[in-house]
């Protein structure tokens, strides 16, 4: 890339900059870098903690989904419901927390809703999803109170959350927003065993209601810090023209060089990359959701023990969030499209691998397998919420990244309220492998995934240098 005229500005006629005047430089495709502030000059203090608040609101936000399946069984006591009625409110729940990342980008791209005001808004919604939950009976009820309120308040909570670190982290975004999203999955292991050991008929509405004040004191406490840096703008250690700089930021770009252009919405989906990435997210993620919703319950089925239950949902849980982290960091090194492909194929042979211990009754072997299936079924997030900046840009990833990850609202039918019906109709063993084999025609779709406008040759330069 070679730089195009620089446009010097002064920061003090943009409202949204800093004290500190800024450069605009554009490179040979026409795409602008802000260059010359750090993150300090704009937030007065160090980006990080655009990766520390949201990773604490991620985890705070997880007792939603990865939980939800070691509760059900009380859920349907307490309330009188049946397997399926359960299911089917998570799958709302999921339905709405992943529609809602679209028209909740839309509105913060127009400037409609702030960082800040979308948290504030998700945690109280979270707080009434858990109040629903324990308090009303009725089913129809508990859908719209947990199912959709509460779908609707972790989804503000996580798109912003996600979206939030693509930006402070232009140029390292893969461990960034791995370990961000890692929170999303570890942070339920405290209520999974909760749920599994002390939640019961007797005190539900106590632990229900304890749980959504938590969540919201958490959420809201985290938000009041959130703030999204100017549009463009580019870490001041970065030359975006040459990689120079920061010795791991040039590694990645290297590997994962940034966007082309900024593409509006509509201008990525016309590249044909963003309806794959989608159809690619929906049978990942719903291969995923089904492990989460069905691995306690098979577990019980082929005889197993509570604890092994439960340690199985709980190593899931854990393995899927750290492995969201590790997978990110790789994909700073490996490529984001590699990494990808990787973890849909494991998640795939996970899935087999379970019903296999199943057969043979093997505890070590399911808890091996839950392992690999906690770390396929979650790694994939981050590289899809990645992918989308490196492809599209950073300016309207919020919205582009929305597009993306609503396609798990589709996910969260087919994983778990179609699911059940495939386990009542097939048994476990059919249902698993089904599964195995969505998640490596998904595999398959992801080869085909490359970044729009640019070679093969682009991706080999430019070198890092030194920047003068």
């Amino acid at each position: 890339m070679t730089a195009e005229p620089i446009a010097a500005k002064d920061a003090s006629n943009d409202h949204d900059a800093s004290n500190r005047a800024y450069r605009e430089v554009s490179d040979s495709r026409g795409r602008v870098y802000r260059i010359g502030e750090t993150d300090r000059d704009i937030l007065g203090h160090s980006r990080k903690f655009m990766v520390y608040l949201p990773w604490i609101a991620m985890m705070a936000i997880s007792v939603f989904e990865y939980a939800y399946g070691s509760a059900e069984d009380t859920l349907s006591h307490a309330h009188g419901w049946t397997q399926s009625n359960t299911f089917w409110i998570l799958s709302v729940w999921v339905f709405f927390q992943a529609g809602i990342a679209f028209p909740a980008g839309w509105l913060r791209e127009k400037g409609i809703l702030t960082a800040r005001k979308a948290m504030y808004a998700g945690s109280g919604m979270c707080l009434i999803g858990f109040l629903a939950l324990s308090h009303l009976s009725n089913v129809l009820l508990a859908i719209l109170g947990f199912g959709v309120i509460g779908g609707v308040g972790s989804g503000l909570v996580y798109a912003t959350c996600i979206n939030m670190v693509g930006k402070w982290f232009p140029e390292r975004r893969g461990a960034k927003t791995g370990f961000v999203n890692g929170g999303f999955a570890y942070g339920s292991l405290p209520f999974i065993f909760i749920f599994n050991y002390g939640f019961d008929t007797a005190n539900y509405h106590r632990v229900l209601d304890l749980i959504g004040c938590y969540v919201m004191i958490v959420v809201f406490a985290s938000a009041f810090f959130f703030r999204d840096p100017p549009k463009n703008w580019w870490p001041a250690d970065i030359d975006p023209l040459t990689y120079g700089g920061s010795e791991k930021g040039a590694a990645s770009l290297s590997k994962n060089p940034p966007a082309v252009k900024q593409y509006t919405p509509k201008e990525a989906i016309r590249t044909g990359m963003l309806p794959l990435m989608w159809i690619a997210l929906v049978m990942t993620a719903g291969v995923s959701i089904f492990g989460i919703s069905f691995q306690v319950d098979f577990a019980k089925e082929v005889g197993f023990g509570p604890l092994v239950a439960a340690s199985s949902m709980g190593v899931m849980a854990v393995i899927n969030g750290v492995g969201r982290g590790v997978v990110g960091w790789l994909s700073d090194t490996w490529g984001r499209k590699q990494t990808l492909v990787f973890v849909i194929v494991v998640l795939g042979l996970a899935q087999f691998g379970v019903i296999w211990a199943g057969d043979i009754h093997s505890e070590a072997l399911f808890l091996f397998f839950a392992f690999l299936s906690g770390f396929g079924g979650g790694a994939f997030y981050p590289m899809f919420a990645a992918l989308t900046p490196d492809y599209f840009g950073e300016n309207y990833n919020a919205t582009n990244y929305g597009l993306v990850y609503s396609g798990k609202l589709i996910s969260g039918l087919f994983g778990g309220g179609l699911g059940s019906m495939v386990v009542a109709a097939w048994g476990y063993n059919g249902a698993y492998a089904l599964a195995g084999g969505v998640s490596m025609v998904a595999a398959a779709i992801a080869l085909l995934l490359k970044q729009p406008g640019r070679t093969l040759a682009d991706t080999s330069a430019p070198q890092p240098q030194p920047v003068v």
